[in-house]
């Protein structure tokens, strides 16, 4: 095996590995898109009882 073939070899090793570690890249990603758009229907409730505590104590405050 001559020196050509040894960096062809090893060339074809690393974009293996970069192909693989890209699949697991876009895996992970998917999996973070999936869950934080589970938690945005949550966080939106959250922020409406946030907001209607505070508009309910700005009544009691403004009828005081």
């Amino acid at each position: 095996m001559g020196i050509k073939d040894q960096f062809q070899d090893k060339a074809n090793d690393l974009a293996d590995k970069a192909k693989s570690a890209m699949g697991g890249a876009k895996d992970e990603a998917s999996e973070r898109a999936s869950q934080a758009s589970e938690r945005a229907p949550q966080a939106q409730d959250s922020l409406d009882d946030a907001q209607k505590e505070a508009e309910d104590r700005f009544n009691r405050d403004y009828d005081a």
